[in-house]
């Protein structure tokens, strides 16, 4: 692949501007940036998929030795698929629901081989075989439905490999997907790199795990690079000071809370957004100081980090032997299987474990969104049914969990209304408030929320969730579609909340560092029930159970030499 000056322009807003780089056969280089660098749309000009949208494209593309600027629409379909594939962020949007996984994997093998049906299907089973997928011929024979996240995402793997492509271009390939599921990807794609000689563009939000994945990281930022070299000197010893801010937002799984409260804090002070569809104001956080874009600097080690939430306290919420069970006669089973835990005021409780473990459904159970099979949730101290006021949530998704069709103010309004305020003026001034409150501008009560960006929305979704004026925020996953800096302005939001309101918050997420960043305690959850549970710095320093170990040891690790240890170890351990 060659890419030299390309441009792709949407009308007036040029979302790639001039960018040069090549990839060796064989290789593997990351597109590191944030959400809206212009990462997806050079992944997407490479293949030619601009042409008939309205986008200008502009410069010299190279891809498996076809001019894609030149090429005519059939030599892009063989090119597509044939010697070079992609694989896209969301696998089960990509994959069509009315027909069996295999069949739409030979449907690819016999438009470039001209293969028989036959030869096509057995095709079909060889490569989903080796991706991964247990009892490959029997499962090709289902629909993407009936699959998990982590196998959706192995089946498109599984059709780019279909045609033996010398590139694969893999967008946000583990985007929402637990830290076991993704480091199987990962290592999944470095077999294959190593089996197949093919090269690999990886376009990714995520350093660490550009740090798993390649040998080049080129670091994208509105359109541009930034930074461009080998992994170890880019991750390792950046040059560029908007590198370092990418790095110094990523969680880190070995570093204590108490050392990264006074930073979270001191960028809460200093995080501005703009109210509507625009960029975030650039916040660096460089040599011990986090400065805005007014040059304003804040010093680290002066911020005072505030008191611990009181263990003395009654608990505000428990949860006891709480039980869920789904299904009928044989296919009965429980996804929360006898979990007891509580949280106090001012106190966040981690909850993590992989996909299935039971997180949402439990969360769901303390907002009272479901009934539980058996147990009970107590509110202060009392047994209590039913969607409560004083307990909220925040949703994983907040494009799905906003009604399109209404403003994101009508939408904050509503648990106004629901508890019976009839004053609009007093409505809508109260909605402004808490816009402002969660950093977005009160004059755009009027938009709607495709007009945000996606922190922004998370952020409307926590306003909406502050207008009940809870005691108690569950959060469900609420930052793991976010790149790590919007990721890192929502967390110290929910902590700045937090501490001014008194909240009680439950975090529910699958990204181990997140929970550590922000727990005081965590639990920890597999297949219904809690394995571990304690304060988080033991849980994260001394885990006792095998399963937290696994998940610790599956986290991403900014230093390249440290991802390939970790990758050789659980390759032994597979192999036993």
């Amino acid at each position: 692949m060659d890419v030299t000056d390309l441009t792709v322009a949407f009308g007036s807003l040029k979302a790639v501007d001039g960018l040069s780089f090549r990839l060796a056969k064989g290789a593997a280089l990351g597109l590191v940036g944030e959400s809206g660098s212009g990462k997806s749309t050079v992944a997407s000009a490479l293949l030619g998929l601009h042409r008939g949208t309205g986008a200008v494209v502009g410069g010299s593309l190279r891809v498996a030795g076809v001019d894609v600027q030149a090429a005519s629409d059939e030599e892009l379909r063989r090119l597509r698929g044939g010697r070079a594939a992609m694989v896209f962020q969301d696998p089960l949007s990509s994959l069509d629901p009315y027909y069996a996984v295999g069949d739409q994997i030979a449907e690819v093998y016999r438009v470039h081989t001209r293969a028989s049906r036959r030869a096509a299907r057995a095709r079909a089973v060889e490569v989903l075989d080796r991706v991964g997928i247990p009892d490959a011929a029997r499962r090709s024979r289902s629909r993407p439905h009936e699959f998990s996240g982590g196998m959706r995402q192995r089946t498109l793997i599984a059709m780019a490999l279909a045609c033996e492509p010398e590139l694969l271009i893999a967008d946000e390939p583990t985007t929402a997907l637990d830290v076991t599921v993704q480091a199987q990807i990962l290592d999944l794609l470095h077999t294959l790199r190593e089996e197949t000689g093919m090269g690999l563009l990886l376009v990714t939000h995520d350093v660490g795990v550009a740090a798993e994945s390649v040998d080049e990281v080129l670091v994208m930022r509105h359109g541009r690079a930034v930074e461009h070299g080998s992994v170890g000197e880019v991750l390792g010893a950046p040059r560029e000071a908007y590198t370092r801010q990418l790095l110094s937002a990523v969680p880190r799984v070995d570093v204590p809370r108490a050392d990264v409260a006074r930073v979270d804090r001191a960028g809460a002070g200093v995080d501005r957004v703009d109210g509507g569809g625009g960029d975030v104001d650039d916040v660096d956080r460089l040599d011990g100081h986090i400065a805005d874009v007014d040059g304003r600097d804040v010093d680290i080690d002066a911020v005072d980090p505030g008191p611990e939430p009181s263990t003395i306290d009654p608990p505000v919420l428990e949860a006891v032997a709480l039980t869920r069970e789904f299904g009928r006669g044989k296919r009965r089973f429980a996804a929360v299987d006898g979990v007891s835990l509580e949280i106090r005021r001012g106190e966040t409780l981690g909850v993590v474990g992989e996909s299935g473990s039971g997180k949402t459904t439990l969360g769901r159970m303390l907002v009272g969104l479901l009934e539980p099979t058996s147990g009970e949730v107590r509110y202060a101290g009392r047994a209590h049914a039913g969607v409560s006021p004083a307990v909220q949530m925040v949703f994983q998704d907040p494009v799905s969990s906003l009604n399109p069709r209404r403003s994101v103010g009508e939408s904050i309004a509503d648990p106004l209304r629901a508890r019976g305020e009839r004053d609009e003026e007093r409505i809508k001034g109260r909605v402004r408030e808490l816009l402002e409150r969660v950093g977005l501008d009160p004059e755009h009560y009027g938009r709607y929320p495709h007009e945000f960006s996606g922190g922004q929305r998370q952020r409307v979704g926590i306003a909406r969730a502050l207008a009940a004026d809870p005691r108690i925020i569950v959060c469900d996953e609420p930052v793991s579609a976010l790149d790590v800096t919007t990721q890192a302005q929502v967390v110290a939001l929910l902590g700045e909340l937090q501490r001014e309101l008194g909240l009680a918050l439950v975090f529910v997420a699958h990204d181990l560092a997140v929970v550590r960043q922000v727990s005081d305690r965590v639990a920890v959850m597999r297949r219904g029930e809690i394995v571990e549970y304690g304060p988080a710095d033991q849980v994260y320093d001394a885990p006792r159970d095998p399963y937290t170990k696994q998940l610790l040891a599956a986290v991403p690790a900014l230093d390249p030499a440290v991802a390939a240890e970790r990758r050789a170890a659980r390759r032994e351990l597979a192999a036993v």
